[in-house]
């Protein structure tokens, strides 16, 4: 089964290999190299492959490709393990990219020391895929961010547009635990 190469495809296989060249692997950061530092800087040490990504990054077949203050962008490839009965993707996949685009925008706005967690996840599959769908984004944004309650939103596209999915969450913001 060969995906076919689009622009999306070539940018998240040259993301990995840089990644990789920067010492990045699956895994957990110990809490003594996240204390320092925000959210923002959190991701970006990910993304250099100066912190360890989620190992469950490997798992869904999903990467982080692009973070700013309240934005971030992940793709992944809908594959046949993902299926459902009908043969089609099941939509756990969908509701796991898009919690972790949004999830990961609210850490984005983080102050160093504070952490947080999914309170609420609605979400709302427009269209099936497969893995003949290609790369899907999850594109992730703020809607709001409050000292203890921040908002976002997330929408699935293909490299046409074409929606896929869309949801929104609310997060629980908590100072990170000591160790």
């Amino acid at each position: 089964m060969t995906l076919p190469t689009t622009d999306w495809i070539v940018q998240q296989e040259d993301l990995w290999r840089r990644l990789i060249a920067g010492g990045g692997k699956p895994g957990v950061a110990r809490i003594e190299q996240l204390t320092d530092k925000t959210g923002y800087e959190i991701l970006k040490a990910m993304l250099s492959g100066e912190l360890p990504y989620p190992p469950m990054n490997d798992t869904m077949n999903m990467v982080l490709i692009e973070v700013d203050h309240g934005h971030v962008v992940l793709q992944g490839v809908p594959l046949p393990q993902y299926y459902n009965p009908m043969g089609t993707v099941h939509g756990g996949w969908f509701a796991t990219l898009l919690d972790s685009a949004m999830g990961c925008a609210v850490q984005s706005t983080l102050p160093a020391g504070r952490s947080y967690t999914t309170a609420e996840l609605s979400l709302n599959i427009v269209r099936s895929a497969s893995y003949n769908t290609g790369p899907l984004r999850a594109v992730g944004m703020v809607i709001h961010g409050g000292r203890q309650i921040a908002t976002a939103s997330a929408r699935i596209e293909d490299e046409q547009g074409k929606l896929y999915a869309h949801a929104t969450t609310t997060c629980f913001i908590f100072d990170m635990p000591a160790s």
